[in-house]
């Protein structure tokens, strides 16, 4: 046991000299370091304040995360050096009075969005050690008291950092970063802020190349690599920014994009609208040329007109050939008779223009005007 000690005295002077450690109150009656524990125990005191559990196989599963539920009065809880791969959501809900959470030196590779729910007094999270690779920035949201972030030597190429980071210091060194475009919101988060970054000077670069041993909070990118700034912000899970004089030139080229942008989507707005316009004209008149084409043809093409030759002419006039003779004879003949005889005798006369003029309509219509 003296030996577990002296290691264990060892590992937390060695988190005192990376600059930003989580530090614990160690009260021998809740120290259960070192006890090759698979689960977390139940027969800890309800009252607790004070929970080591360090040094231990625990994966942190569904029971494990029931049996904390009921440590309400937990303020300190070391989960160092064990088996947990993961953090669920709502893995500390009933936590409310957590003020310092250490679950470094694990294996942790996924952080689900609400694994931090509950926490609103927490004010040191170490996540040293750890195999993360990407953080979702909502994850840090009900963190509200946080003040105090330890990052280290983890797989982090960008991160996101949400807007009501309200922290003191971070430690971010030991992660590859790349210093590119996904990397600005970071970079202006740092330059900005009050925040301490710890071990400012080896927190370096990674890539591109031409950035490799620079500091992150100092490395200046003046290019993309993609075609578009905007296309490759797009495409980052977490989004970042510059430092603060390529920021400003970074964002005049993003305006000027973006202008060009709305400018180009505007034109193709009106030819859209004008378009449409236009199809829905034609297929209105289309439909209702369809609808009146009946009436308009009973129209136009009730009476056939044409042209009569000269022969035509000729036989229709013989046709109609009057002799006296043969008209008949009625004993009581009235005068009047004989005129609209004549009449209608000679209403079918050829005009000049070779077309027959029918008078008779127009005497039938005067006598009855009379």
């Amino acid at each position: 046991m003296k030996i577990t000690s002296i290691l264990i005295l060892l590992w937390e002077l060695s988190l005192l000299a990376t600059g930003l450690s989580c530090t614990f109150k160690i009260d021998g009656s809740q120290n259960f370091t070192a006890k090759n524990y698979t689960s977390v125990p139940q027969n800890i005191n309800k009252n607790v304040t004070l929970l080591d559990l360090s040094y231990n196989q625990i994966t942190l599963n569904s029971t494990d995360i029931s049996i904390l539920q009921a440590y309400v009065l937990l303020t300190e809880l070391n989960l160092n050096n064990n088996k947990i791969v993961s953090l669920r959501n709502k893995s500390f809900g009933s936590l409310s009075n957590l003020e310092i959470l250490s679950i470094s030196s694990n294996s942790i590779i996924t952080i689900e969005q609400n694994a931090f729910v509950g926490l609103g007094k927490l004010k040191q999270l170490c996540l040293f050690q750890n195999k993360i690779s990407q953080m979702n920035p909502y994850t840090f949201v009900p963190l509200k008291s946080l003040i105090a972030l330890n990052l280290q030597d983890n797989m982090i190429n960008y991160f996101d950092v949400p807007r009501q980071f309200q922290l003191k210091k971070i430690n971010l060194h030991g992660n590859p970063w790349n210093c590119s475009c996904g990397l600005h919101n970071l970079q202006n988060w740092l330059n900005t802020s009050k925040v301490m970054l710890e071990n400012e000077n080896i927190t370096m670069c990674s890539s591109p190349d031409a950035l490799k041993n620079y500091s992150i909070k100092v490395a200046s990118y003046n290019r993309c690599h993609s075609k578009s700034p905007l296309t490759q912000f797009s495409n980052i899970n977490f989004k970042s920014s510059a430092n603060p004089t390529f920021f400003l030139y970074f964002n005049d080229t993003s305006d000027n994009k973006t202008k060009n942008a709305e400018a180009e989507s505007s034109g193709k707005s009106w030819a859209l609208l004008v378009g449409v316009v236009v199809v829905v004209t034609v297929t209105s008149m289309l439909i209702f040329i369809a609808i009146r084409c009946p009436t308009w043809y009973n129209f136009f093409f009730s009476y056939n007109h044409r042209r009569l030759d000269e022969q035509d002419t000729d036989k229709f006039e013989g046709d109609f050939t009057v002799y006296p003779n043969s008209l008949p004879q009625t004993p009581d003949t009235n005068p009047d008779d004989s005129i609209v005889i004549f009449d209608q005798l000679s209403s079918f006369m050829v005009d000049e223009d070779g077309f027959i003029e029918d008078k008779y309509i127009d005497t039938q219509e005067m006598r009855e005007e009379n």
